[in-house]
């Protein structure tokens, strides 16, 4: 598979993920999609980020953020759910290192 039809499929995912959230009445919030390297050189050096590897460099990650009742929530669900569409797909919430439960990302 190109990194393109990685990117479309993740595009995909992402509409159906949002469906999901919609549905079960969660506001979202979009954060970071594409990340450029200069922003990610940044990100390593003041320790935000531990890789220069980041795969929203592939444009195939999102930072979503999750409002019900206009309170921030991060929903294992919404996590689950995703991970369910796809065997390449991966939430932040589910790392063993450390957790990152804004972040969706197809493994590319």
């Amino acid at each position: 598979m190109t990194l393109g039809e990685h990117q479309e499929a993740f595009a995909h995912d992402l509409v159906a993920l949002l469906l999901k959230a919609w549905e079960l009445g969660y506001a979202v919030r979009i954060g970071e999609v594409e990340r450029p390297i200069e922003m990610q050189k940044i990100y390593v050096q003041t320790g935000r980020s531990k890789t220069m590897n980041s795969i929203h460099i592939k444009k195939c990650a999102a930072d979503l953020h999750f409002f019900k009742d206009k309170v921030l929530q991060y929903p294992d669900e919404l996590g689950e759910y995703w991970e369910d569409l796809n065997a390449l797909n991966e939430w932040g919430g589910n790392w063993r290192s450390f957790k990152d439960k804004p972040h969706f990302q197809r493994t590319v």
